[in-house]
């Protein structure tokens, strides 16, 4: 069995209970793991128990994994202009926020949604409202909200670091706001990190926009669609249109040296393919 020793993972399943996914972690060799806090397809969920709650943070314990987040719920659109929409997406993000604070996460990576026509400016208000709520009823916990940039396309808000410092911007108790970072969705978007050049050119964008201290984590994904498509469609690394430069520059960087990053590639073909991913990555940092 590989030793968890680094900060490099993958999204890992829950089936079966939430206490089986850091030793699923274990068996892949990672330092970190993202993992979904309840079913994605339905807004209703069963409370969570104290008991499964404390069997997860014994079993990442036993697990030796250091870093452990979840992505929130793909149906949540918190800068939906539809009052109703927009209520049910707060309430499932609270209670969402509130599940990853019982588990011990570090943060829960969320999409910051589509504003549906009604504009970006009111789309960013939206978002930020959302997230001062859920800050609010979760006062004394220690959970941070990472912002997830998204590919852009439509009217999804989070395709430049410009929406994302936006967001912050308006939220009042922005200390536990941040960012988590997709390569897919970075080169996907516009922001051509293939080459030495233009990833120092999206990483001082960011610097200059978010801050670098709000990198929470990365979302280490290869990209099937071309350069600023807007289309989010993932590959294995270096498979894609991204190569491996981007991965060895990123790998390299000692600005994000302790940041959790986290494979979001495609588990087909094989179930082996975590493995083989990881693997590349690793030979990227050493090289």
């Amino acid at each position: 069995m590989t030793r968890a020793a680094d900060e490099l993972g993958a999204h890992v399943s829950v089936a079966g209970g939430l206490a089986l996914a850091p030793a699923r972690g274990r068996e892949l060799g990672c330092g970190a793991i993202q993992i979904f806090l309840k079913n994605q397809r339905q807004w209703a969920a069963p409370p969570l128990d104290p008991a499964a709650a404390r069997a997860f943070r014994v079993a990442r314990r036993r697990a030796g994994i250091r870093h452990a987040f979840a992505h929130g719920s793909y149906l949540v659109n918190l800068a939906t202009p539809v009052p109703a929409a927009w209520r049910q997406a707060v309430d499932t993000f609270t209670d969402e926020l509130q599940r990853a604070e019982a588990l011990g996460l570090g943060c829960l990576v969320v999409h910051p949604g589509s504003h549906m026509g009604a504009g970006r400016e009111a789309g960013l208000d939206a978002v930020a409202r959302a997230v001062d709520e859920a800050l609010a009823l979760t006062p004394r916990a220690r959970v941070r909200v990472a912002l997830e940039n998204t590919a852009g396309a439509g009217h999804a808000l989070g395709g430049t670091f410009e929406d994302l410092a936006g967001i912050i911007g308006r939220v009042r108790r922005s200390e536990r706001v941040g960012v988590c970072l997709d390569t897919c969705h970075l080169f996907v978007a516009g922001y051509d990190i293939r080459t030495p050049v233009g990833y120092s050119a999206a990483i001082e964008r960011c610097a200059r926009t978010v801050g670098l201290g709000r990198v929470l984590a990365f979302h280490l994904n290869d990209a099937s669609a071309p350069l600023g498509s807007g289309l989010d469609r993932h590959e294995h690394i270096g498979r894609g249109r991204l190569g491996l430069r981007p991965f060895r520059l990123l790998l390299n960087d000692p600005r994000f040296a302790r940041i959790p990053k986290v494979l979001e590639t495609p588990k087909e073909p094989e179930p082996s393919a975590d493995l083989k991913n990881l693997a590349t990555l690793r030979r990227l940092r050493r090289g």
